[in-house]
């Protein structure tokens, strides 16, 4: 029985592609865990002097930001296979 053939790019397109969408994913996670610190710091210093509602919408963009982040990879990677 022969094998499959193979459909998509070739491993030489793919390979330095899938280690730019690994460094990348890397600096997404840490630029999140960064985003979130600010985020809760400013939240803890505002609720401190009375203020704290305009935080929730912060939260919200970052962790929007983390969740596209994080699933650009896998989708690049599920189209190019």
């Amino acid at each position: 029985m022969a094998a499959p053939a193979r459909v998509g790019p070739e491993s030489d397109v793919t390979d330095p592609l899938n280690e730019l969408l690994d460094m990348m994913a890397w600096l997404v996670s840490a630029a999140c865990v960064v985003g979130l610190l600010i985020v809760g710091a400013r939240m803890a210093i505002s609720l401190r002097s009375g203020n704290g509602e305009e935080h929730v919408t912060q939260f919200a963009t970052v962790m929007g930001a983390c969740i596209i982040g994080a699933t650009a990879g896998p989708v690049v990677t599920f189209l190019l296979e």
